[in-house]
């Protein structure tokens, strides 16, 4: 019996074989990502009901020196939860118990696998919320969030994970499978060097995150909507600066291009919904108090119209704004592109969401610059984002069968990396570095004069995981690591020939 097997066994013998599955038919799908990535198949996949449950099977890993993959919901896009080598997938959807929830000290403390969603179900009822809202919101867990430090749709005003979490606990790849409880239930906590802010983000290559305290804030006492839509991409770019210029936060600042505004159409009233969409769509959201809403929404309105919107749609609250439909085409986004390419390339063409971020100051040139790279590199572009944070997503399919086509695409990806941290942003805003940014990662950094920092990176993930079991090889690359390999993306979306 080799090691593995026998570690799976261990497994199911403390654990119990319903938490402990190797059928092939289940572990294969834990070794995928919507974006198309795949990994390998995991030995088994298990689903541990406990903090103590999840130290056993760290321990015995780490004894195994087999590698172990955590996975929240698998709604990642940038390769952090696939498997790149034969190990351990550890779910933690077994996990969704809301520990604690106190509105007086304005916390929640939820274990790893509680869905966004739902999170916010029961903040709801006590007239809170937790801020952080991605796309995926209604399948995406807290360990998750944590580990890819997520951002959304409200991250024009709330920020991300990182400004929301107040402490982790955590399971370090030892011996001891040691229990780490960081941070505090508190705004004020100091505590030497700040180990939670460390993990948020780390993509679980540090520890295995089992819960989070999260700090809630009040709902919005009320909240207009409007949908612009316009002729010109730069006449709305330039309405979002303006509106920024004339000191309103948005809760919500999104938009999309023509291109995607057509595909998303098309499926919103498939559905039954939607509005007359024509041109690019330009979605805020401002809060406001109740008596002050109608003179707010048409003081908005008015501002919209003056800035090159030939039609604006707008709504009194948000729960007019859901009946009306003005949400629905920019949560079509994604699933729309996917339906088109897959009609237009066939099943199987893989639609990938860029994630970078430039000041808003500069996300006109970094919108042109997109749009001529795409032209260059002969791709049907679609474009949209947060564009309140300058959070861009850049949006092409492309056949991963079809090497020249793959080869242009990677091409495309590299070149918006470089555009970005050219215009002083970041090549990844909320999907993380997983194994498709780990090269542009080491791009920024090096532009920045900060190559240094992976050296302390890597030093770093030695000290909290010296055997490199927790999600090896994700956002550090080794020095060798080409594009052409796991590190640039090729050989993951397994076109033939090239891995």
């Amino acid at each position: 019996m080799t090691s593995s097997s026998m570690l799976v066994e261990r497994l199911k013998s403390r654990l119990g074989p319903h938490k402990v599955y190797s059928d092939e038919a289940i572990t294969l799908l834990y070794a995928r990502e919507p974006s198309g990535l795949r990994g390998v198949a995991p030995y088994a996949v298990v689903f541990p009901e406990s903090t103590e449950e999840v130290s056993f099977i760290v321990r015995e890993a780490y004894r195994a020196e087999t590698p172990l993959y955590l996975h929240g919901s698998g709604s990642s896009l940038s390769g952090s939860a696939v498997p790149l080598e034969e190990g351990i997938v550890v779910s933690f959807e077994r996990m969704s118990s809301i520990r604690e929830l106190s509105v007086v000290d304005g916390f929640v403390e939820a274990e790893a696998g509680v869905r966004l969603g739902e999170l916010n179900d029961v903040l709801a009822a006590k007239g809170y919320m937790f801020p952080v809202d991605p796309a995926s919101a209604s399948v995406a867990t807290v360990g998750g969030a944590v580990n890819t430090g997520a951002g959304g749709l409200r991250g024009a005003k709330y920020g991300t994970m990182r400004d929301w979490v107040l402490g982790v606990e955590a399971v370090l790849p030892d011996e001891h499978g040691t229990v780490l409880r960081l941070g505090c239930r508190l705004v004020k906590c100091r505590q030497g060097y700040d180990l939670t802010r460390l993990i948020v983000g780390s993509e679980g290559t540090l520890a295995a995150v089992t819960a989070a305290v999260l700090r809630i804030t009040p709902l919005p006492e009320h909240v207009v909507v409007a949908a612009a839509f316009y002729e010109r991409l730069e006449d709305l770019v330039e309405a979002s600066v303006e509106l920024r210029e004339r000191g309103l936060q948005p809760l919500m600042l999104e938009f999309m291009d023509e291109p995607s505004v057509r595909a998303a159409a098309v499926m919103v009233k498939a559905s039954g919904g939607g509005l007359e969409a024509r041109g690019h769509l330009l979605l805020v959201a401002l809060e406001t108090c109740r008596e002050a809403a109608a003179e707010r929404l048409e003081s908005l309105a008015s501002m919209l119209k003056t800035s090159g919107a030939h039609s604006v749609y707008t709504a009194i609250s948000m729960k007019e704004a859901e009946e009306r439909g003005l949400l629905a085409l920019r949560r079509a986004m994604y699933p729309s592109h996917v339906k088109l390419s897959w009609e237009r390339k066939g099943v199987g063409a893989l639609v990938y969401v860029e994630d970078i971020a430039v000041p808003p100051s500069k996300l006109l040139d970094a919108v042109r610059g997109i749009r001529q790279l795409a032209s260059h590199y002969g791709f049907d572009l679609m474009l949209g984002g947060h564009i309140g944070d300058g959070n861009l997503h850049p949006i092409v399919a492309f056949n991963p069968r079809d090497r020249g086509e793959a080869e242009r695409a990677l091409s495309f990806f590299e070149d918006v990396m470089r555009l970005a941290v050219k215009l002083g942003g970041t090549v990844s805003a909320e999907h993380g570095i997983g194994v498709l940014k780990r090269e542009g990662l080491r791009m920024e950094l090096e532009e920045k004069g900060a190559a240094k920092a992976l050296e302390l990176m890597a030093k770093i993930k030695s000290v909290f995981d010296p055997k490199n079991i927790l999600n090896p090889h994700k956002i550090v690359a080794p020095s060798s690591a080409g594009r052409r390999e796991w590190g640039g993306g090729f050989g993951a979306w397994g076109v033939e020939g090239a891995h």
